[in-house]
């Protein structure tokens, strides 16, 4: 049997919008369930967003260390970033993003995988990239402000971050998915079978 998520949407009776944020928003939908009954399910809608495992030739993976106030924690994540303009290019957000946060280019990209992070109260959907080749970025480095301004930066070996995933101490949804998705291409058919940077994303269409 093949395991594969599939779309399907249920009939929604009635939508609204009781709340609209910088970023995202919410929205309440009234949604028929298969017996016939209407509930009400309310949910973040978020445009979106890319986030990068990129991978040094000594093995080490680019993370960065931010305050997240939601959950009060300083965590270490890869670079991510938000999917601002509606049909952006994912892999151009996420070249943006590289440069933006670690100042780093790289010369070879391709789609580690997509995940939705929360489906049973968000929509988000993130495409993580692996990106490899890496060297340092040309001109000025951007200019950080609020949290990103305490950001701080490192590169650690890829067997260290699984450590710290199994122990519990890294939680970063993105770091956790993307670090272990890495491991496990390495372990079946290598990272030459991955799909390319252009490879289509349902959730979030994109020009090319």
């Amino acid at each position: 049997m093949t395991i594969k998520d599939t779309p399907e949407e249920w009939e929604i009776r009635a939508t609204g919008t009781p709340f609209v944020g910088n970023k995202t928003s919410v929205r309440t939908d009234d949604v028929v369930m298969p017996h016939g009954s209407v509930v009400h399910r309310d949910y973040q809608v978020h445009p979106g967003s890319v986030a990068v495992l990129a991978l040094d030739d000594a093995d080490r993976v680019v993370v960065l260390r931010q305050y997240r106030h939601p959950v009060r924690h300083k965590l270490w994540e890869i670079p991510a970033g938000l999917l601002d303009v509606p049909g952006e290019n994912p892999l151009h957000a996420a070249q943006r993003e590289l440069y933006e946060e670690a100042h780093v280019k790289a010369e070879d990209w391709r789609v580690l995988t997509d995940v939705y992070t929360s489906p049973g109260g968000c929509d988000e959907a993130v495409r993580i990239f692996l990106a490899q080749g890496l060297s340092e970025a040309e001109g000025a480095r951007f200019e950080v402000e609020d949290e990103e301004a305490d950001m701080e930066l490192s590169r650690v070996p890829v067997e260290e971050l699984v450590r710290g995933i199994l122990a519990g101490e890294l939680h970063n949804n993105c770091l956790v998915v993307g670090v272990l998705s890495l491991v496990a291409a390495r372990a079946g058919e290598g990272l030459d079978a991955l799909r390319p940077a252009s490879a289509p994303w349902p959730a979030r269409p994109f020009e090319a």
